[in-house]
């Protein structure tokens, strides 16, 4: 047996903790919770009583939760109805038997915890009533101070704030884990991520916020999600609109049906662009993609807002980009990487055109060859006119059918693939000379109506695009662009019916 005694000083008084501690006990392993309002006396003294028995016990182990006044009554509630407890003062204190594979075993408040001290530790304790009450004082205040230090810290960290809709879908879940990277998000030390999923049930969204929680990137300051617009693109700055409940909607539907699905559509996204005015940054990038409607949409948006430059909403044409791309290799007997600034024109999810006038092919086998860097234009080796015009067009047209119909799903990886490319590009990430298809709010000079989107060349310098000047618009492209307009402005009549 042996004798430990603890003491502590306030006042110019000295204050001692004394008890008698067996060797099975000192050897024997307790682990407690004590859990207070901040301002209680009673906690206070608890509080001491324990930390002498912490520090004279080597296998005593202590756990405090202080909780402000406040928010005292709900936490006990909570903890109570989760244990199955009852308990109705402050402190509140339990066992935890992990170790023993049990649950935690209820002491009870100060006065079980004072007896169970006396009669397992033999302590004495005589803390007068004017020093619980000091020290409860100064717990309150150093629980204000440590929640101030706190929100000053927190008010110092500036996440960018990502705003991803249809967060359950298969390309929501390929794009999750490359945004918190700082290869598409270069000089940003923290993202705060917010899951859209209007559709979807809020379970799976905490699964899915678990999971991103899980990865533990470096990045990720927070993840948030959504099951309605009440918050919705609060603070944004990027948001990412992908294809919604409709993409599922059978290809065969008649005239009424899709109507029906157009207003859907159309009442959907100028109630986000009303949101995105009003609650994102002025700086907002917003990237629209998907199978459905795609140029629509984006037009839908810039028809609501007033205050965010038009040039901040883009539509994401560089998967039917790289679907081109690949097709040409494959004739030509190349890696898909060997074909480059391929061009899509005109409606992105409708009538697209796909023009290899800046089209360039490296390492082709021919009677012209060269070192890796050299590469000819892909009109000098595909001369033929007919395969140009009709086929490659039809054969892009139904490569992401194709897929879908092997696979029963659509493409998530060449659409996330090509979402993160147009934002590293958007981020300075690209080649001065690289050229990307982007819908975008058609340039006065293409003598097309007005709020019409379509996909034309464009090039990134200093984080910001611009079109394509230095391009060939011949009477066939233009009467194309001017079918894709055509096409555009009867699906805005239809959602506007």
């Amino acid at each position: 047996m042996f004798v430990c005694s603890a003491s502590y000083t306030d006042s110019n008084k000295r204050y001692t903790h004394s008890f008698l501690a067996t060797d099975a006990i000192r050897d024997a392993m307790a682990t407690f919770v004590l859990a207070g309002k901040t301002d209680c006396p009673h906690y206070a003294k608890a509080e001491l009583l324990a930390d002498s028995l912490q520090r004279c016990l080597p296998n005593f182990r202590i756990h405090k939760i202080s909780v402000l006044p406040h928010a005292w009554k709900e936490w006990l509630e909570d903890t109570c109805t989760r244990n199955g407890w009852k308990h109705e003062q402050s402190p509140l204190v339990w066992r935890e038997l992990v170790d023993q594979g049990g649950k935690a075993m209820l002491l009870g408040g100060f006065s079980d915890f004072l007896e169970h001290c006396q009669d397992y530790y033999s302590v004495t304790s005589d803390m007068p009533t004017d020093i619980m009450l000091s020290v409860a004082s100064e717990n309150l205040e150093t629980k204000m101070n440590s929640i101030v230090e706190e929100q000053h810290r927190v008010s110092l960290i500036k996440p960018l704030h990502i705003w991803l809709s249809s967060a359950l879908s298969p390309t929501g879940h390929l794009l999750i884990p490359n945004l918190l990277s700082a290869e598409v998000f270069p000089n940003t030390s923290a993202i705060s991520l917010h899951l859209l999923n209007l559709e979807g049930k809020e379970e799976q969204l905490q699964w899915l916020r678990m999971e991103t929680e899980n990865l533990a990137l470096p990045l990720l300051y927070q993840v948030t999600i959504h099951t309605d617009l009440e918050q919705a693109f609060t603070e944004a700055d990027v948001i990412l609109l992908q294809d919604e409940c409709w993409s599922d909607d059978s290809d065969t539907e008649d005239e009424e049906e899709m109507k029906k699905k157009v207003k859907r559509i159309s009442d959907r996204y100028r109630e986000y662009g009303q949101l995105i005015d009003t609650r994102a940054n002025r700086e907002v990038k917003v990237i629209v993609s998907g199978d459905s409607f795609v140029n629509l949409r984006c037009s839908l948006l810039l028809d609501n807002v007033n205050l965010i430059d038009s040039n901040q909403f883009v539509t994401v044409a560089t998967q039917l980009e790289n679907e081109a791309r690949a097709i040409i290799a494959r004739k030509l007997k190349v890696r898909t990487s060997d074909v480059t600034h391929v061009i899509v024109w005109g409606n992105i999810s409708g009538s697209f055109y796909i023009d290899l006038q800046r089209a360039k092919v490296f390492n082709y086998d021919g009677p012209i060859k060269g070192p890796a860097y050299f590469s000819q234009p892909a009109k000098n080796i595909l001369q033929e006119r007919k395969w140009l015009e009709t086929d490659l067009q039809e054969l892009v047209r139904c490569q992401r059918a194709a897929v879908a119909s092997k696979t029963c799903r659509a493409a998530p990886m060449s659409l996330a693939n090509g979402i993160l490319e147009v934002l590293k590009a958007w981020n300075g990430i690209c080649g001065p000379d690289e050229i990307f298809s982007l819908g975008v709010l058609c340039p006065g000079d293409y003598n097309l109506p007005d709020g019409i989107v379509l996909s034309v060349p464009v090039i990134f310098t200093d984080r910001k695009w611009s079109v394509l000047s230095d391009v060939t618009r011949e009477d066939n492209l233009k009467e194309r662009l001017e079918i894709a307009a055509s096409e555009l402005r009867q699906e805005k009549e239809l959602g506007s019916e």
